[in-house]
């Protein structure tokens, strides 16, 4: 998580933090991420653990049906549970008594902890002890003031996919592959004929980018038909790849979320390249994408290097080549403080 929360570090970044930097051993918070979202639309501070119990194991279910393996561990009764109502052995007021028993034994605990120390900042407090429950902060609710509990929502669902299809597909850190629909904008695991259709290419990149526009810094969304609807950009152009088949031009260490200005707008960048000052932020968002689990991290150090070193030479190796073809290169107008 190096550098994450030292630029800008608002609430949202605390929240991506978790998501994208906690340890993955379970699928657990990223099924408390969505229920808080959810349960926190209707302004209600105190939920007991009945109450987040029904949307907990709902999405719990819901991803066991698409992934049989949500967890490294080798059995949890609170996933017996929920695989026995998918198949209608129990009924769902023995799934959520299993659950408020079983379910939150340890990602109530764990939830704020990333990189084994809690974060600065706590969206809700435990009370089980006093109240049977947990109760939301004044930051869990700031943190939605401007509207943007779609984004994180995508976000959270996205993440939850990309670790679950590792677990699924038994990726090992030297042979995780997931590669980019362009036509799509989709991320699949594994090769073209045998493709396992993982996530949303914006909603999995959104949170590295602290939900900006790489090149200006505005604002920008994941969901479709919003008006802020962000392009997936190659860093490098496309026009390169012909030339440049070995860099993997479609590969997720080239992959930036962008706004339409930016991207294809009145003096937008379309095939040009950026300028080399880019290459060093898209060296830090790369540097994200590495210090969270796999398979993204496995995905682009395999694309670009295994140490920070190898990286920045692949990087600047690329952009060597690219310069001796476009020749010219291209600077955004800033339109809000930098993030990253």
């Amino acid at each position: 998580m190096s550098g994450f929360t030292d630029t800008s570090p608002d609430l949202e970044t605390y929240w991506r933090s978790i998501i994208l930097f906690g340890r993955n051993v379970a699928s657990y918070k990223f099924a408390l991420a969505k229920s808080l979202i959810e349960l926190g639309a209707r302004e209600q501070e105190l939920i007991r653990l009945e109450e987040l119990s029904e949307p907990f194991a709902r999405h719990v279910c819901e991803h066991l049906k698409l992934n049989p393996k949500q967890s490294t561990a080798a059995s949890s009764k609170f996933l017996d549970a929920c695989r026995a109502f998918n198949t209608d052995e129990i009924s769902k007021s023995d799934l959520i008594a299993q659950t408020t028993k079983l379910g939150f034994v340890n990602v109530i605990d764990a939830f704020h902890v990333v990189n084994q120390g809690e974060i600065p900042k706590r969206f809700f407090l435990d009370e089980r002890k006093q109240n049977a429950g947990i109760r939301l902060t004044d930051d869990f609710f700031n943190m939605f003031e401007e509207g943007h509990a779609g984004d994180l929502g995508e976000e959270v669902e996205a993440r939850w996919r990309l670790v679950e299809t590792a677990w699924s597909l038994g990726l090992s850190r030297n042979l995780a592959s997931i590669q980019h629909d362009e036509e799509l904008s989709l991320l699949y695991a594994g090769p073209a004929e045998r493709r396992v259709t993982v996530t949303s290419s914006r909603s999995a990149l959104n949170g590295y980018q602290k939900g900006r526009c790489f090149y200006c810094f505005d604002r920008i969304s994941v969901l479709e038909g919003d008006a802020l609807l962000a392009d997936v950009d190659h860093f490098f152009p496309h026009v390169l790849k012909a030339e440049m088949s070995d860099a993997h031009l479609d590969g997720v260490w080239n992959l930036v979320l962008a706004c339409k200005d930016c991207n294809r707008g009145h003096d937008g960048k379309f095939a040009k390249l950026p300028n080399l000052r880019l290459l060093a932020r898209l060296h830090t968002r790369n540097e994200f994408l590495i210090g969270s689990h796999h398979p993204l991290r496995e995905t682009l150090m395999s694309q670009t290097g295994t140490n920070e070193a190898e990286r920045k030479s692949f990087l600047q190796n690329q952009y060597d080549r690219a310069r001796e073809r476009l020749i010219h290169t291209w600077q955004p107008i800033l339109r809000a403080e930098p993030v990253f």
